[in-house]
């Protein structure tokens, strides 16, 4: 059995520890808060939405399983592709997009359908993290490539805000702080929101003057309604804040929900809501450390990693997943306003699911390799009697 698990489940066990667990969690909640979304689809139970949800989780494993064994220098050269191909996926989706909601986030591609954004921001990081990891010689060659960056960010943040203002908002923060990461001096930084909150604000004023309005005035309502108590305009938030304020230390129990019939999106963007309510507050702040723990590890193997390519590439992913989790926790318990994020392996979701568990695969292969090469280090050494002990190496 351990020569098995040794075998499929490579990389660090942390990580696939709070895979699990995070995965679990996800079954349980899914589960207990999807009879609102099969009432308003007129389906008399639950099974196939369940059904559809485990599949979904059971290809994210086969994938994660894949992907993991996949050298990361494989997506050097293929991130020149991954961002063309993102950027002609976001163009695609704006005029041919299935209209939800007033707009066009998803595309029917083979019968299968597929959210852009979500990997727009894979793409985007997989691009960042390359042009980064080519241009740490010098402040000059750092210069060069935030100039090299900056148009990618701008196009691929301009597709996905009219349709996703939170989404575009989030990965612009990802960016930054990836940039950051990767030496780009802070003036250059300020500079650069400087020029996107221009860009921004005229995009604003043109969408008000114009009949297509995209999300603005979505976003502007959200902003104004975020503190109300109104339950006629911000019911979705209260019936959150009622479940969370029930809930206790251990929780209502499994499927003992009171909202779960009428919190609408208690599948996906307020499903903490659900995990507070049903499972409690010890369960809640675990699955909270879970993430924090996913970026803990993640900045051990960046540190430990001789190359800046993985470093930065591992650290660029998990701030994509970890900002969208917080983003996620900090809407349902009525602290930001809300932005229509899904929780990362827990809420019910295709694209976001399968896009989040390649993410944690190259992160996972990138732990492998590094440890690897660590310990292709320690026999070469024993062999020639350089170093008797390993932990120095740790």
């Amino acid at each position: 059995m351990k020569e098995i698990l040794s075998k499929y489940f490579q990389g660090d066990k942390r990580i696939w520890a709070v895979i699990v667990f995070l995965t679990i969690i996800s079954l349980v909640s899914v589960y207990s808060s999807i009879g609102n979304l099969a009432f308003n689809k007129g389906i008399n139970n639950t099974s196939s939405i369940i059904l559809n949800h485990i599949t979904f989780i059971i290809v994210g494993y086969i994938l994660i399983i894949f992907l993991h064994k996949i050298s990361y220098k494989v997506y050097f050269s293929l991130s020149q592709v991954f961002i063309v191909l993102v950027i002609l996926l976001l163009l695609y989706t704006l005029i041919k997009g299935t209209d939800n909601n007033d707009a066009k986030r998803w595309v029917n591609i083979f019968g299968f359908g597929i959210q852009a954004s979500d990997f727009a921001k894979f793409g985007l990081i997989l691009y960042i993290a390359r042009i980064l990891s080519m241009h740490q010689e010098s402040e000059e060659s750092l210069n060069i490539a935030y100039k090299n960056l900056i148009w990618p960010i701008i196009i691929i943040t301009a597709l996905i805000f009219p349709e996703n203002i939170s989404t575009a908002a989030l990965l612009f923060l990802s960016s930054l702080i990836l940039m950051f990461i990767g030496r780009i001096p802070i003036k250059t930084l300020l500079k650069f929101i400087g020029i996107m909150m221009a860009i921004l604000t005229f995009a604003v004023l043109i969408a008000l003057v114009t009949p297509y309005k995209g999300r603005v005035l979505t976003g502007i309502s959200r902003f104004k309604n975020f503190q109300s108590e109104d339950i006629r305009i911000n019911q979705q938030t209260i019936t959150a804040k009622s479940a969370i304020a029930s809930s206790g230390i251990i929780g209502k129990g499994p499927g003992n929900s009171s909202v779960k019939y009428i919190l609408s999106s208690g599948h996906s963007d307020f499903i903490f809501a659900i995990i507070i309510e049903e499972l409690g507050s010890l369960i809640a702040i675990l699955v909270l450390a879970s993430y924090l723990f996913i970026f803990y590890r993640v900045g051990v193997i960046a540190k430990e990693s001789s190359m800046t390519f993985p470093a930065l590439l591992a650290i660029g992913l998990s701030l994509n997943l970890v900002i969208q989790a917080f983003t996620n926790m900090m809407v349902a318990v009525n602290l930001f306003p809300v932005t229509g994020q899904t929780l990362p392996l827990i809420s019910k979701g295709g694209t976001s699911m399968l896009t989040t568990f390649a993410s944690l695969a190259i992160i996972l292969n990138i732990s492998k390799e590094i440890q690897n090469n660590k310990n292709n280090e320690i026999e070469i050494n024993e062999e020639t009697g350089l170093a008797e002990d390993s932990s120095i190496y740790l």
